[in-house]
């Protein structure tokens, strides 16, 4: 038989570290500077200033020639222009939803926030329109399907209702159910 041999215990394991303090929590990010509307110079002629107060007053559902800030951008598209609701959202100022629903304003402060969006040259052209639906045109033939359009509208980017995609597509499709999606965009520019 071997001799045993003389077998040292290990040295006990130092006591781990305590575990570091978390990180500080981010700084929240800052966000975006709202316009400075006051800074906003009116570039509307007379004309159109009386006109665009005419339509303003046919949002005021109270009779007190003011309309809230969740109507806005209605207004604003139904004055021709197209910013996104983020663009909106930057022209009020980030508001939240308490105060979209709350916060009424006259014609007076609505007016630089229409010219702000008017200014905004980032609004998409017809040729970026029909190049943006050219890529579901799986055939090359001016045509998109009326079924995958409206499940893009419906679900990707600033999402529509069924009811708003249903208006927009009404007329649209040929008896394929297929769009030709030029004069889609013709017909969505001239609304």
């Amino acid at each position: 038989m071997a001799p045993k041999k003389d077998v040292k215990k290990p040295a006990a394991a130092p006591a781990p570290a305590p575990a570091p303090a978390p990180a500080p929590a981010p700084a929240p990010a800052p966000k975006k500077p709202a316009i400075d509307l006051k800074s906003i110079k009116i570039e509307f002629s007379k004309e159109q200033q009386d006109d665009f107060k005419e339509a303003f007053l046919l949002f005021d559902r109270t009779g007190d020639a003011k309309i809230t800030l969740s109507q806005v951008g209605d207004i604003i598209r139904a004055l021709g222009q197209n910013p996104t609701n983020a663009e909106i959202n930057k022209i009020l100022g980030n508001p939240s939803k308490e105060e979209l629903n709350a916060k009424k304003i006259t014609f007076e402060e609505f007016l630089p926030m229409l010219q702000a969006a008017a200014n905004n040259k980032e609004q998409g052209t017809y040729e970026d329109f029909v190049e943006g639906l050219r890529v579901f045109d799986k055939e090359g033939n001016g045509t998109v399907m009326g079924a995958e359009l409206r499940h893009v509208l419906a679900t990707l980017g600033e999402r529509m209702t069924e009811e708003e995609v249903d208006e927009l597509m009404k007329g649209q499709e040929d008896s394929n159910g297929c769009i030709n999606y030029e004069a889609f965009v013709k017909h969505i520019l001239s609304v």
